[in-house]
């Protein structure tokens, strides 16, 4: 018996905008015990952050934590789900796409959130989220 996104994903979402500073999202971040988070503009998800975003794209390159917006180091072009996708259906689409965080959109407002992580605690997933884990962790060259 298959579930449903809506069935397993974290409804309660912490999000950010586009025009907030990375320190915010960080502080949000540290609060929260998060390592991203989804950057809604008019409660449409236009992007995500992570704290590698921010490390690797803001901090490392001496930018100002308090003015650099979260729009600037985001990613944005996110893959997103609706809640009614199948489990093993997001667990495939998190392999092939090489993310570990999924948002959830219905009617085009972010409803939630399924991460890697929420696959592996579900025993009946386990194959699935090591099968997604493999494919997102290739490991890469430093880049010089």
């Amino acid at each position: 018996m298959s579930q449903q996104l809506k069935e397993i994903m974290t409804r309660n979402v912490t999000t950010v905008t586009p025009e907030q500073s990375i320190q915010e999202a960080a502080q949000l971040m540290s609060q929260q015990n998060i390592g991203s988070l989804p950057v809604v503009k008019n409660g449409h998800c236009v992007g995500i952050i992570t704290d590698r975003d921010i490390a690797l794209r803001a901090v490392s390159q001496g930018h100002s934590p308090q003015s650099t917006t979260v729009g600037s180091v985001m990613s944005s072009g996110v893959v997103t789900a609706s809640p009614e996708m199948d489990v093993h259906e997001a667990a495939h689409l998190m392999a092939e796409q090489q993310i570990r965080r999924l948002p959830v959109v219905e009617n085009g407002q972010l409803t939630g959130i399924v991460a890697l992580g929420d696959l592996a605690t579900q025993n009946i997933y386990q194959n699935e989220a090591g099968e997604a884990l493999s494919s997102i962790s290739v490991p890469s060259s430093p880049i010089h």
